[in-house]
């Protein structure tokens, strides 16, 4: 069976940083016995060293430090560009500049101890430390270095797991409670032993030389900066050949060979998704390959199994991982600009307040049937440019996006205008929904199993306008007879397998004929008596109609001009 290089990669890269991580948690948790005592402290590392310093666990250790440092190295020699989103270059810098802050450090225990036999403690480190106020920053800066490396490090392996949510407040509480008792304990330590050097314990016979402990941190030094800059040097050296890729917009790039498409686009300063960070772990930064295709690298099995589980055709593939020999044209499938959605939040008052208003509420259907054949990621992208799309339309016509609830939009019409101009508004917003959601099944017509469907209720009454919740939860909002008729409007769009299903009552503010327009008597449930209302199939039908109260609407005011 043939390895994947990048699957081994990642898998030592992985089992390195567990076990660094594990050693730090212990090692940090040491320090926080310092608020008890500093013998606490002591008792604690003769516990811990029956971990890290037998045969073992020192070759466990030092192995997971070597590895882990090479695999940085190679990542740094591999990545063809800088430009990085600031968390992956937080987590690449700490990374290279944790050994050099942690030299001093191991100089005086680890090696110390395998050179000479003496096992330093916190009764000889803290003295010292505390006496040397620029060592004392030096260490703790390595303790919070280190941890904050190892935090992003996890963060980027456990965030596209489906259970994170449920274990990621526990766990960022975890992420600042350890090390801040750490400091503190390191700190009480410190201060209960004062600053005295113990000169005596410290430089004790049986101890190796202070002048051989110096010069093997000054060759440790010179090998960590030899390494990175053997490495920064070597990627200067331009690869043979190289490669143009050509985007839909008419620009080429050319790169050395070697470079990913994600890493090209980054490089160029083209926008490009990737949510995971380019780790083959989502599939937002994919790309349908327009030419080139027959030449390129067949995908590796990490990314295979990422378009298998999207159902991906044979011409798309991860901008992140593919890395063209041959010149290649690529259209980027999902779009860079503004992924979220702001949702429009009007100055109102804080009380209630009876106003007259068209209300649209808005579902997209079986959307939870096509999020289980989409990766997370991927679910969330599409929801968002639905949702971008929705509140376009709505903040275009003039209403507002009161709030999204699952797959679906509520909006206001009429907040500081007549309602009859509401109710036009809302249903230009309903004929934009209906144009907007076709464009968008144009856009993704090769990632979606099944086209975009929504369904809309519409309904123009009196609502109770206010600020309504609890704390940072509570928002103005709409509640009343017209607010639940519309949301049972849209249940009945659905039931007649249509667009659209708005009460009469709006069309008539809206100054739309319903001459010729067949309408069915509905009854909402709490309500009495029936809503008439118009079920459309394809709401853009209703543009003419709009079009002729709007023009209806106009003349008197243009005759009486």
């Amino acid at each position: 069976m043939r390895l994947d290089p990048s699957r081994v990669r990642k898998r030592l890269h992985l089992a390195s940083g567990l076990i660094l991580g594990v050693f730090l948690l212990t090692h940090f948790s040491n320090h926080a016995l310092g608020l008890i005592s500093v013998q606490a402290m002591e008792r604690g590392r003769l516990t811990f060293n029956l971990l890290w310093r037998n045969p073992l666990g020192g070759i466990a250790l030092y192995g997971a430090l070597a590895v882990h440092f090479v695999l940085a190295l190679e990542a740094l020699y591999r990545r063809q560009t800088l430009r990085m989103p600031w968390k992956e270059k937080l987590k690449i810098v700490s990374g290279l500049a944790m050994p050099f802050l942690l030299v001093g450090h191991v100089t005086a225990t680890r090696i110390d101890w395998v050179l000479s036999g003496y096992s330093a403690g916190y009764y000889d480190l803290l003295p010292y430390l505390w006496g040397k106020p620029i060592d004392r920053l030096d260490q703790s800066l390595a303790l919070l270095l280190a941890w904050a490396h190892g935090c992003l490090g996890f963060w980027f392996w456990l965030r596209p797991k489906p259970w994170y949510p449920r274990i990621a407040l526990p766990l960022y509480t975890l992420a600042l409670m350890v090390p801040l008792l750490a400091l503190l304990g390191f700190a009480a330590g410190g201060r209960s032993l004062g600053a005295a050097l113990p000169s005596q314990s410290w430089f004790m016979k049986g101890r190796t030389d202070p002048a051989v402990l110096a010069e093997i941190r000054i060759a440790l030094f010179a090998g960590l900066g030899l390494s990175i800059a053997g490495v920064l040097i070597a990627r200067l050296i331009p690869m043979r050949g190289k490669v143009r890729i050509r985007y839909p917009d008419g620009r080429v790039l050319s790169v050395n060979r070697g470079f990913s498409l994600l890493e090209a686009s980054r490089a160029a300063g083209i926008p490009h998704v990737a949510i995971c960070g380019g780790r083959g772990r989502c599939s937002t930064c994919r790309v349908r390959v327009t030419e080139g295709l027959d030449r390129l690298p067949p995908a590796g099995k990490a990314e295979r199994a990422t378009l298998e589980r999207i159902n991906a055709p044979d011409n798309v593939r991860l901008a992140c991982q593919l890395k063209p020999q041959f010149d290649v044209a690529i259209a980027p499938i999902l779009g860079a600009d503004n992924i979220g959605v702001k949702v429009q939040t009007p100055e109102e008052e804080t009380g209630g307040r009876e106003r007259r208003v068209a209300l649209l509420f808005c579902d997209l259907r079986d959307f939870t049937r096509m999020s289980q054949q989409h990766l997370p990621f991927d679910t969330v992208f599409l929801l968002n440019r639905y949702f971008e799309m929705v509140g376009e339309a709505v903040e275009g016509a003039g209403g507002v996006v009161n709030k999204f609830i699952g797959d679906g939009v509520f909006a206001m019409f009429g907040l500081h205008n007549r309602l009859n101009e509401a109710s036009l508004q809302a249903l230009t917003a309903a004929t934009e929904i209906s144009h907007g959601i076709r464009l968008l099944n144009q856009r993704f017509e090769s990632e979606l199993t099944r086209p975009f469907r929504v369904a809309m209720g519409m309904h123009a009454g009196t609502a109770i306008i206010g600020r309504i919740g609890y704390g940072q939860a509570a928002a103005l909002t709409a509640v009343g007879d017209s607010v639940n008729a519309a949301s049972r409007l849209e249940g009945f769009a659905k039931e007649y397998d249509a667009e659209l299903a708005v009460s009469a009552d709006l069309l008539r503010q809206a100054g739309v004929s319903l001459e010729d327009q067949p309408t069915y008597p509905i009854s909402i449930r709490g309500r009495t008596g029936t809503l008439e209302t118009l079920i459309v199939q394809d709401a853009r039908s209703l543009a003419p109609m709009i079009e002729a109260a709007r023009k209806a609407e106009a003349t008197p005011a243009a005759e009486r001009g």
